[in-house]
């Protein structure tokens, strides 16, 4: 089968595209023929290398996938989804049997994992996830579309839905409106009738971003406070979460431009991670700094079922055959995409 891989880490040089051969599933685990991936910062990440990743052999990349279940392996037999079904795969991966998981709680789960990163990837064109990991495709999407929805909307939903608490008629401060949680979020906002203010350093996209539902726009660039602006925008009083996932350079914007009592969720540190706080700040303002990563099981199945009945599309950005996926991961890493980068096997 074709895939996209490395076997040493390090720079865009290190990609390769060839012929692998074609997995088997095991014990609860699915084969499914993939039809589009998408694109996340998480590939650059692993292949430059992360802690508790080593490489034993070709390392397949890739975190989202959508396609058709081709077969399922040994001690499956509970699994409603049959060969044959269109589905989209759920990326994080835990062991469904320790104290978190049995709370529903998969993403902090000891031995979390995620597909493309410590598990094989799924830039291939067939690929082995977990039975239990696959959600019936929502039949309103396309396979380019399918694929571009769970690692990003997953991570939204639970930052804001499951760790923020998100209220109708809140206001929410996003941060770096182009990436896929970013547009992620910005749709989650609208379904739950809250209220986004997007920042960027493109006016493109950030115009962009208004067609999309955001109530109001900064460009961090032209901007000289960035906190100020959202304070103005806000009539003083501040949002009620900031969503960000850019880590230290944006910590104290977000800190700038919370009401009393907000909420900061941060489920990345693309811009760096030793970010500084002033704790007096925080419990003097009684403010909450949340962490979270992917979602749970029910978070997935929440998502899937309101994507299918409220019309939500992730955001394409742009479609790449795979064997042009070094051409595809360039335009992320410049940070030049409004929405998702899709890879169609």
């Amino acid at each position: 089968m074709r895939a996209v891989y490395i076997t040493e880490f390090g720079g865009a040089e290190k990609i390769q595209v060839g012929e692998l051969p074609k997995p088997t599933p095991g014990c609860g685990q699915a084969l499914i023929r993939v039809k589009a991936a998408a694109l996340n910062h998480l590939d650059i990440w692993v292949r430059k290398g992360r802690p508790g990743v080593t490489l034993k052999g070709p390392h397949v990349l890739g975190s989202d996938a959508a396609g058709m279940l081709e077969a399922l392996g040994p001690g499956c037999e509970n699994i409603a989804l049959k060969p044959g079904a269109e589905v989209v795969c759920n990326p994080g991966v835990s062991c469904m049997v320790c104290e978190f998981c049995l709370r529903g709680m998969h993403s902090e789960c000891p031995s979390f994992r995620i597909l493309g990163f410590q598990e094989e990837g799924v830039y291939a064109e067939y690929a082995v996830v977990p039975a239990v990991n696959l959600f019936p495709k929502p039949a309103s999407l396309s396979w380019e579309e399918a694929a571009a929805l769970p690692l990003s909307h997953i991570t939204a939903w639970r930052m804001l839905f499951t760790r923020a608490n998100l209220q109708t008629g809140e206001t929410v401060l996003i941060h770096g409106i182009g990436g896929g949680v970013a547009i992620a979020a910005l749709q989650l906002c609208n379904l739950r009738g809250a209220r986004a203010i997007v920042t960027s350093s493109s006016d493109a996209k950030l115009d962009a971003a208004k067609k999309l539902g955001a109530c109001a726009t900064v460009n961090y660039k032209t901007t000289a406070d960035v906190g100020a602006a959202v304070k103005t925008i806000t009539n003083g009083r501040g949002v009620d979460v900031a969503l960000d996932s850019v880590g230290a350079p944006t910590l104290p914007i977000s800190m700038a431009s919370l009401r009393r009592g907000g909420r900061i969720v941060t489920c990345g540190v693309t811009g760096g991670p030793d970010g500084k706080i002033n704790l007096q700040q925080v419990y003097w303002n009684h403010i909450s700094l949340l962490g979270s990563t992917m979602g749970s099981m029910e978070d997935m199945r929440l998502l899937v079922r309101s994507v299918g009945e409220h019309g939500i599309k992730p955001i394409i950005d742009k479609v790449y055959a795979l064997e042009e996926y070094s051409k595809a991961v360039c335009r992320m890493d410049a940070g030049e995409q409004m929405g998702k980068i899709v890879l169609k096997v």
